[in-house]
């Protein structure tokens, strides 16, 4: 009789639970909470924060600019003519207003 040449069941099921822990870390390493595609996310949510920020930043700088203008040490007549225009509706007396 000659014997057969099958691998026993212990490298069969060795095999196995090895295959399948592999795909499991395959599959966290890829879609997992510190995967591959959640740190594509947080990088493009990173750059779009950098965005804003640097917008609010640049609105911050204007603001700051036109407050440092209407100071008390510093009077640009021509902001405090435009702002008395637009936010309390005054005009001059040799003004005529046309809507």
């Amino acid at each position: 009789m000659s014997r057969s040449h099958r691998p026993g069941l212990g490298a069969v099921v060795f095999f196995m639970v090895a295959f399948m822990l592999g795909v499991y870390f395959t599959f966290a390493a890829v879609q997992g909470d510190y995967g591959l595609f959640r740190r594509v996310e947080i990088a493009a949510e990173r750059d779009a924060l950098s965005r804003d920020l640097a917008k609010l930043e640049a609105e911050i700088a204007e603001m700051e600019n036109l407050t440092r203008r209407l100071s008390d040490t510093y009077l640009d007549l021509d902001l405090l003519d435009q702002q008395a225009r637009s936010v309390l509706g005054m005009i001059r007396s040799d003004e005529i207003v046309i809507r």
